[in-house]
């Protein structure tokens, strides 16, 4: 343990103990008041925090005084003890008379919790001190021994780093010659070593210069393949294009001619119905009409084959030019 570690478990103890002081005074002085002022004339009821208050105080003086003599090594002798625990009793028996006198054990059992706490906290405070007190001291003697033993340890050093120095100085000729002999050797190695550096450089910058050439090379055979593979796609894509456009050409000239014969059959077979002699159902009459129109039967030979009226037949051509105008076309032929 360090003496950061020692203050931390000091601190520790010291805001623990005072909490749990200031905690019981509270709390005695919150239950003994009502006692007191139970027992005292009325007159004189303003005067019952003045006992706890008192005996509190008292506490203070034990719990702050032993907590100095402690962290000195010291003993206040047989009174801080008798006060210590005279005012710990005193203020168990203040706590717990009120639940007493009602024979309350509960209650006893309950107000005597803080006054308990404060007699143990008070003693084992006191013994965690004392023995921090021993643990500080222990520390400072072993750092003092510490400190006497590294400056043994810095004199044994200086004296070898003398002894080293002297043997050094002695030994530097030696080191001297040999150290030139060795540059010497160094030298002509390196000397070698640059030699051999420059013709691997020679030799490595030829291999990149073939590899970049055949590089070259290969991207040019690879770019000329793919322009005669994007030429070839291109003409046989022109090619499928103008297969398909002469497909296209050919298959509209056969729908055309296709519409145009079933156009005049269709034609035909209307002129040949002839005048109709009753009126047609309005289906059957659409159809009729649809097929005159299409086949460009003018209206009022439409209207006799399908034997409605012009009106109602122009309507119906006016629908199938203009579907959007065919309800107002209609309007104007009924007129």
């Amino acid at each position: 343990m360090n003496a950061v570690q020692i203050r931390s478990a000091e601190r520790a103890l010291s805001v623990g103990t005072w909490l749990i002081v200031c905690g019981a005074m509270l709390y005695s002085v919150l239950t003994v008041t009502p006692l007191m002022a139970s027992h005292t004339p009325a007159k004189w009821a303003w005067t019952a925090p003045i006992l706890p208050i008192v005996v509190d105080a008292a506490v203070v003086i034990v719990v702050r005084l032993d907590s100095v003599l402690a962290g000195l090594g010291g003993h206040g002798g047989r009174w801080p003890v008798a006060l210590r625990w005279m005012t710990g009793i005193m203020t168990l028996a203040l706590n717990t008379a009120d639940s007493a006198l009602v024979k309350d054990m509960v209650g006893v059992a309950v107000h005597s919790v803080a006054p308990l706490l404060l007699i143990v906290t008070a003693e084992t405070g006191l013994a965690y001190r004392r023995a921090i007190t021993a643990a500080v001291t222990a520390l400072e003697a072993q750092q003092r021994a510490d400190r006497a033993a590294a400056e043994q340890a810095a004199r044994e050093r200086a004296d070898a780093a003398r002894r080293q120095a002297r043997e050094e100085r002695e030994h530097a000729a030696t080191l001297a010659r040999e150290q030139r002999e060795h540059e010497a050797r160094l030298a002509a190695d390196a000397a070698e070593r640059e030699e051999r550096r420059r013709r691997e450089e020679r030799e490595e910058r030829t291999a990149r210069e073939t590899a970049e050439r055949e590089d070259r090379e290969r991207r040019e055979r690879e770019r000329e393949h793919g322009e005669r593979e994007r030429e070839r796609g291109e003409r046989e894509a022109a090619e499928r294009a103008e297969n398909e456009r002469r497909e296209q050409a050919e298959t509209l000239a056969r729908e055309q001619r296709e519409h145009e014969e079933r156009v005049e059959r269709d034609r035909a077979a209307l002129l040949a119905l002839g005048p109709a002699t009753e009126k047609f159902a309005e289906d059957r009459a659409r159809r009729l009409v649809k097929a005159a129109f299409e086949s460009g039967v003018a209206v009022r030979a439409a209207a006799e084959l399908c034997g409605w009226s012009v009106g109602w037949v122009s309507a119906r051509y006016a629908e199938l030019r203009d579907p959007g105008h065919g309800g107002a076309e209609l309007a104007i032929a009924s007129r």
